[in-house]
């Protein structure tokens, strides 16, 4: 019963990933040519003479409502170079997992290897419209092409869903917005529910610093069924990381 109400709750998120995913497409492919949002400085007597640093504190003042809250979100630029460490968990009636993920990314090149709960050890590089996957201990990789249509970010490799969902909602959807302080990591919080999560409730925490999601829930009724949390991100990613195949060939370094 146990090994039953486990696959049926796994099944249940990628699930929802996979939704959550598809609903962002069609967005990500029309938010290129959405304006960007003005964020005017709460004093309208404030100098003009002030640097670039001061913007994100003028973010930190803007209000966020589940009515605003889409218009935040589209402000915010991920950065393209970094590394990070994220655990995702999944929870069910008797038990739960837990996979340990590290992220490199740099100029469109992401690199996400997982140490799973079966101990296997997962690579997933993608790059210039390929995406290449093996295991540790592995000589051969698979590879296809990754859709067009596919957001920029390798999200669901590194098993987390894409926040761009938020921005494809409808305002209805939204129940609760706002800032909060996630893990040390100062954010942008919204939460929904849909139609298309079968009374599944969906939150998500988005860096205000580094654009990057920065924790996820989904949770049935008041129980947490899936979780994601990340520790604050290095940027950029380390000089000389190198996005390489399992045999040595190196397909992208950093700088």
């Amino acid at each position: 019963m146990e090994q039953k109400n486990r696959l049926r709750i796994a099944l249940a998120i990628i699930l929802l990933i996979t939704l959550a995913m598809l609903t962002s497409f069609g967005r990500v492919l029309f938010a290129r040519d959405v304006p960007r949002v003005s964020l005017a400085p709460p004093e309208s007597s404030a100098s003009s003479s002030k640097d670039a640093s001061n913007q994100e504190s003028a973010l930190l003042r803007v209000e966020v409502t589940p009515q605003t809250v889409q218009e935040v979100v589209r402000t915010l630029d991920r950065v393209n170079s970094y590394y990070r460490e994220l655990t995702v968990e999944l929870f069910w009636s008797g038990g739960s997992s837990s996979t340990q993920v590290l992220v490199w990314a740099d100029q469109g090149w992401s690199h996400s290897q997982q140490a799973l709960p079966s101990g296997a050890v997962r690579h997933d590089l993608e790059g210039e419209g390929t995406r290449y996957a093996w295991y540790d201990g592995d000589e051969a990789y698979l590879s296809a092409p990754i859709p067009e249509e596919t957001p920029v970010e390798a999200d669901l490799s590194q098993r987390i869903p894409t926040y761009e969902t938020v921005l494809a909602l409808e305002p209805e959807q939204i129940t609760a917005a706002g800032y909060e302080d996630r893990g040390g990591i100062p954010c942008v919080y919204v939460e929904y529910q849909g139609q298309a999560l079968m009374g599944y409730r969906q939150r998500y925490w988005v860096s205000v610093n580094t654009g990057l999601l920065a924790a996820a829930e989904t949770l049935s009724g008041e129980d947490v069924v899936y979780r994601m949390s990340a520790q604050p991100a290095q940027t950029p990613c380390p000089s000389g990381t190198s996005f390489a195949l399992p045999g040595g060939e190196s397909l992208h370094q950093a700088p």
